[in-house]
């Protein structure tokens, strides 16, 4: 990897202050073709709206997806040594090697759609610090995590997926979503994979106990992900960043991801506009995040995987709508009356 292009936070915020916007002229053009394809008004329903959306961020009025991309970040978490997982830490590694060997459900749902897919392991013999003590990364750390989530974005795809692997990260996820938009700890801590009872709670405390062991850092948004993240959310974050730069659209996956955007919506409300949600996770608390960053959901399935998998699969609802509003004849083409 060439150097990290990020070396402090105040650049990562320099970023953040100059974002681009959709492309107003192929929304109006994507509008007004919208409006003479041989369909009633809205009856596609929210095709349609994806259809524009998607228009304004590629700046083409009849646009094709050709190059989807699936990335996926692993890390660990020091948290996990507090019993918040009910698998161990190995995991990550394990996963690693199978999404490498192509055996995971996200392999299969990207090769699906089209999308070429690719994992990024990060430090994985070096898990964060336990965030229950004092930050889970350095400002160095985080930096050298958003780095390489920037730099794993081929500037030449169309769409972006992100997703994650790391045993703990809904812990932290919790945490992050906790720091950024208030409640309590239980409202944010979920079952993750699998744990329930007397171990849930146990986790909510976890949670709890980070925010209290960084109160000083949860002002700022950044802070709060280095505080509390872990360096494949931070990994997320950057790339999600790194797509608005290049205004590649992005269909975010479930809590774990969302929480790694949210940061980025309340460092600048309106970074996450190129973003749509792909589904609504089972795990308990990512309708609320999905409610706090005004995103409603493509799908709802029962889906908790994580690893990119929901977002994947929503894949082929943003095709279907862009595929409609490109591939349609108008009704002056059709030679049909009405329009």
């Amino acid at each position: 990897m060439s150097q990290d292009p990020f070396q402090s936070l105040s650049q990562i915020r320099e970023i953040l202050s100059q974002l681009p916007n959709p492309d107003q002229e192929a929304v109006v053009g994507a509008l007004n073709r919208n409006g003479q394809l041989t369909k009633p008004p809205g009856a596609l329903g929210r095709l349609e709206d994806l259809a524009i959306w998607y228009a304004g961020w590629r700046g083409d009025h009849r646009p094709v997806i050709r190059a989807p991309q699936v990335l996926v970040f692993a890390g660990n978490h020091g948290v996990a040594a507090r019993g918040v997982s009910a698998f161990p830490p190995e995991v990550t590694v394990q996963m690693v090697a199978n999404f490498q060997a192509g055996g995971a459900a996200v392999n299969q749902l990207a090769k699906c759609f089209g999308a070429t897919f690719m994992v990024v392991p990060l430090d994985l013999d070096r898990p964060t610090q336990d965030f229950t003590q004092g930050p889970a990364m350095s400002e160095a750390e985080i930096c050298a995590a958003f780095s390489a989530g920037w730099q794993g974005v081929d500037p030449d795809a169309d769409l972006l997926i992100t997703g994650e692997m790391g045993i703990g990260n809904t812990t932290s996820a919790a945490a992050i979503a906790l720091a950024l938009f208030g409640g309590t700890a239980r409202d944010w801590t979920g079952r993750g994979t699998g744990v329930e009872g007397a171990a849930l709670e146990a986790k909510a405390q976890v949670v709890a106990d980070g925010l209290a062991a960084n109160a000083d850092l949860l002002a700022d948004p950044l802070q709060v992900l280095q505080a509390l993240g872990g360096r494949e959310i931070a990994a997320m974050a950057g790339a999600i960043l790194r797509a608005r730069s290049l205004c590649i659209p992005v269909i975010l996956d479930g809590f774990i991801c969302c929480a790694a955007a949210a940061v980025l919506e309340k460092a600048r409300p309106g970074a996450l506009d190129h973003c749509v949600a792909g589904h609504r996770s089972a795990e308990q608390a990512h309708q609320r995040l999905l409610d706090a960053l005004h995103k409603p959901a493509l799908l709802s399935l029962g889906m908790r995987l994580g690893e990119g998998s929901g977002a994947a699969l929503a894949i082929g609802v943003l095709q279907g709508a862009v595929a409609c509003h490109s591939g349609m004849a108008t009704f002056a083409e059709a030679g049909v009356a009405g329009g």
